[in-house]
C-alpha cells in the first residue's frame, strides 16, 4: 500500500482492475475498498475515494462498465476508527453504494461494530460482512441478525450449522464466493472440496467472484473455470450462478433485465 500516496494512483489502480475486469466482459462491478489502510498512513480519505470515483467515471464512459464502491471496515481495528471512517464517508455518500466488513475474522466477531453499521443502515447504505470464511457459523447469524447486513460475503462455513443454511435458502440470503481466494488462503485444501456446489444443492444463492486478484490470483473468469472444473458444474448450473450475480446485485430492475437477456442472448448463439 505505500506506493497508493497521490489521487493519481487511486486512479491507476482502480482503472488497470477495471481494464482487466472489462477483459473478462464484466458488466457489472462492486468494488471493496478499506480507506482504514490508507488513512491510518496519513493519506485524505478525499484522496482515496476522489481517485476510485474518477477512475468509475471513466470506465463507465469509456469501457461501458458500471462500477461501484462498497467501503468496508476493518475488522482488527475498533468500532471507533470505524466510526472515523464512516464519518469521513458521509460526506461522499453519494458516491458509495454500501458498507461491508472485512480483513482477519478470528476473534473479531460482526458484533464488535453493531453500532457503526446501525449507522450506516439509517444512513440507507446497502449492508453486507464478511462472515464464515475462517470464522464460524456464528459469526453469519451475527452478520444477519446483529448488523441486519442482506448479503454474505465467502459464508463457507455455514454448512457446518444445517439451520443456519435452511435459513439463508429459505430467506434467499445470498453469498459472494471467492473460490480460487479460498484456496490460496487455504480455506479449503483442493477445490474439488469448494462447498459452493454443496449450497447449490441446498437452494443456497451462490455467486462467483474475485477476491483481492491481483494479491490473492484468479479474476472472475478464472473463479468460473477453476471451480466449475473443479466441482463438474454443467452448462445449466454455471449459468444459473452467473444469473444469480445479476439478481442479487445493486443495479437497477432495468439494467438487471437488459444483461439477464444478453446473458440468454449468449446462451441461445452458443446453443
Amino acid at each position: 500500500m505505500s506506493v497508493l500516496i497521490t489521487e493519481q494512483d487511486f486512479y491507476d489502480l482502480a482503472w488497470a482492475y477495471l481494464e482487466r475486469a472489462h477483459a473478462d466482459n464484466v458488466r457489472h462491478v462492486e468494488m471493496f475498498f478499506d480507506p482504514q489502510g490508507h488513512t491510518s498512513r496519513g493519506i485524505p480519505f478525499a484522496t482515496v475515494i476522489e481517485g476510485l470515483h474518477r477512475a468509475i467515471v471513466d470506465a463507465g464512459r469509456k469501457l461501458g462498465v458500471q462500477a461501484s464502491l462498497i467501503m468496508c471496515f476493518l475488522r482488527h481495528l475498533d468500532e471507533a476508527d470505524a466510526e472515523k471512517t464512516l464519518d469521513s464517508a458521509l460526506a461522499f455518500k453519494d458516491w458509495i453504494v454500501g458498507v461491508g466488513l472485512d480483513s482477519s475474522e478470528a476473534g473479531n466477531p460482526p458484533s464488535k461494530f453493531k453500532h457503526v453499521f446501525g449507522r450506516a443502515r439509517d444512513a440507507g447504505f446497502f449492508l453486507s460482512a464478511h462472515a464464515g470464511e475462517e470464522g464460524p457459523p456464528s459469526y453469519v447469524w451475527e452478520a444477519l441478525d446483529v448488523l441486519g447486513v442482506t448479503r454474505i460475503d465467502h459464508g463457507n462455513r455455514s454448512l457446518e450449522d444445517e439451520t443456519l443454511v435452511g435459513r439463508l435458502a429459505r430467506d434467499q440470503v445470498p453469498l459472494t464466493m471467492c473460490p480460487l481466494s479460498n484456496l490460496r488462503l487455504r480455506v479449503v485444501d483442493d477445490l474439488r472440496h469448494h462447498p459452493l456446489r454443496r449450497m447449490m444443492d441446498k437452494g443456497v444463492i451462490v455467486t462467483v467472484n474475485s477476491d483481492d486478484p491481483a494479491y490473492f490470483g484468479g479474476y472472475v473468469n478464472q473463479n468460473y473455470v477453476a471451480v466449475s472444473e473443479a466441482l463438474g458444474l454443467e452448462r445449466d448450473e454455471i449459468a444459473a450462478i452467473v444469473r444469480n450475480g445479476i439478481k442479487v446485485s445493486l443495479m437497477t430492475a432495468p439494467e438487471k433485465d437488459k444483461v439477464l437477456a444478453d446473458v440468454d442472448r449468449v446462451l441461445a448463439e452458443h446453443a
